[in-house]
Order: C-alpha cells, then sequence, then structure tokens
C-alpha cells in the first residue's frame, strides 16, 4: 500500500514538472524567442531572414521563370517587400502559384506572401487579408491581329479563354454569358490555344495580355482590343489574421514610392514595352482587417 502511495506521489511530482515545462515553452514563444520568431505572421518569420513569396510563373514581364529564375515586375515587388521586412533576396524562396491556388497556399502556409496580379476584392478578402494595391490595371481582350472582335460585347457565340478560378473568368461567366469560356490553369496555355484557332480571345488584364503579345514568338500575330471592362487592384496576399504584416506592406510601398524604387522596377520590367511607369495612389492603399 506504501509502495502504492509513494508511486502516485512521484506520479504527481512528475505531472507538476510537465505542466511548468510546457508553461515555459509558451512563455518563450510569447516573448518571441521561440522558433517562430515572434508568431506566424510575415514580421515575425521576416526575423529568421527567409520568406516564401507566391508568384506566378508564364506572365512575360510580371512573373515568368526561366529555368530556376523568376523575372518580372511582381518579382521586383517581391523583392522591395522582402528588403523592407530585413530579408535579403538569398532569403527568399519563389514558389509557382496559379490564379486557383492562392487563398489555399497562404491559408495552408505554404507561402507567407503572395504577388501574383493578384485582384482585391470583397470575396478573397473573407479569406486573406490584402496590402496594396500597388498596380490598377483592366480586364481586356488578346485576339489575333484580323479578329473583328471590338470589345466584350462582341463575344456572343466566341470561344473566349481565361484561368479557372481568376476574376476575369468569373467576370466572363456572370456578364456576357452568350460567350463560350473555355478555362486552364495558366494563361500561356490559353495563348497557345490562341495560337492554334481553338480559340477566338483570351481575356486577362490588359497589361497581361501586352506580355504576351510583345513575346518574340508572337510578335505580330496578336494584339490587345484596347477596351477595358474592368477594374483590377493588384495586392499583397498575406494571412488573414496578419493586420500587423499587411500594414508592414502598406508602409514599404509608400517608402517605395517615395525613394523611386517602385519606378524602378517598373521600369527594369514593364517599362521595356515602352509604357511609363504608373504613379502608386499611396491613398488607395487598403485598410488592413
Amino acid at each position: 500500500m506504501r509502495i502504492t502511495r509513494l508511486a502516485a506521489t512521484f506520479g504527481a511530482m512528475s505531472m507538476l514538472f510537465a505542466v511548468a515545462a510546457c508553461g515555459g515553452d509558451d512563455s518563450d514563444n510569447a516573448s518571441g524567442t521561440g522558433s517562430s520568431g515572434g508568431g506566424s505572421g510575415i514580421v515575425g518569420k521576416a526575423s529568421s531572414g527567409k520568406l516564401t513569396f507566391g508568384v506566378k510563373a508564364d506572365q512575360p514581364g510580371l512573373g515568368l521563370q526561366t529555368g530556376s529564375t523568376y523575372t518580372g515586375f511582381d518579382i521586383e515587388i517581391s523583392k522591395i517587400i522582402a528588403k523592407g521586412l530585413g530579408v535579403p533576396e538569398s532569403g527568399i524562396t519563389w514558389k509557382t502559384t496559379v490564379s486557383a491556388n492562392r487563398e489555399p497556399y497562404i491559408q495552408q502556409g505554404q507561402v507567407d506572401v503572395v504577388v501574383a496580379t493578384y485582384t482585391i476584392n470583397d470575396e478573397r478578402k473573407q479569406k486573406v487579408n490584402f496590402g496594396g494595391p500597388y498596380y490598377i490595371a483592366g480586364q481586356d481582350l488578346l485576339v489575333p491581329v484580323n479578329s473583328t472582335i471590338t470589345g466584350p460585347e462582341a463575344l456572343a457565340g466566341k470561344k473566349v479563354c481565361s484561368v479557372s478560378g481568376s476574376t476575369p473568368a468569373k467576370r466572363i461567366q456572370t456578364d456576357y454569358k452568350d460567350a463560350q469560356l473555355q478555362q486552364f490553369d495558366s494563361y500561356s496555355k490559353c495563348v497557345t490555344a490562341l495560337a492554334g484557332g481553338q480559340v477566338d480571345a483570351v481575356t486577362t488584364d490588359d497589361i497581361i495580355l501586352a506580355g504576351y503579345a510583345a513575346q518574340e514568338q508572337y510578335a505580330g500575330k496578336f494584339k490587345v482590343v484596347g477596351k477595358p471592362f474592368s477594374t483590377e487592384p493588384y495586392g499583397i496576399g498575406v494571412k488573414k489574421e496578419d493586420s500587423e504584416g499587411c500594414n508592414k506592406i502598406n508602409e514599404i510601398l509608400k517608402a517605395a514610392a517615395g525613394d523611386g524604387s517602385y519606378k524602378k522596377a517598373w521600369d527594369d520590367t514593364l517599362g521595356k514595352s515602352g509604357k511609363a511607369a504608373p504613379e502608386l495612389d499611396t491613398s488607395k492603399l487598403t485598410n488592413c482587417s
């Protein structure tokens, strides 16, 4: 009986030590000395000197992967954000995203930040938080140079290609129901289909279409109709609860607008198309939730 009581006493003491040890771990994390480096937000993660950015890989001038290298305006914006958070280029991990997986990648922690021609809208704001916008685009149409399509009102009965899960695809479905929508997981597949005559038009944001039209293999074959029918504010996505990170992104964008780094990012990428750098209107930056 005495042995039983002793065993019970030692068991209780062991539990107390275990609870105390767990409490010590919690206080470490709360003070920012744990492995998370100060929390799950991007400000905390950046203290490790590393961040993962979700970007597009098939959009010339914006986010294009060649081998293991990513280039484009969104890539340069990502570097500006990383630098502002104290993360060097060598600490950036690039992860290719497509339109349909941007929210899941953020929610699941597969990426820390998404800079991928990511339109801010109310539906997405229910799932993620947005810094920005850092650019305002407009939905347009890419067609063969001899096409008679003059705008979205001429799409009835036409085969129109866009990307699954994208804002442009949803707009065709809701506003231009007489068009025959073909959906792929990347715009490059849509452009290939256009080149092969399988579709009559590709629709997405004007600046994305201009990048494709300017590619060497398509030069002189396509034209952007030039009749935008939407406003697409490009945002920078982070986890829904990361208001601190969202606010920090906006601070970094304000600084980039003033110190010339935003203009340089444009001039080094999309500026090569001859289009002048837009002014980053910092008065339109989001109120982080």
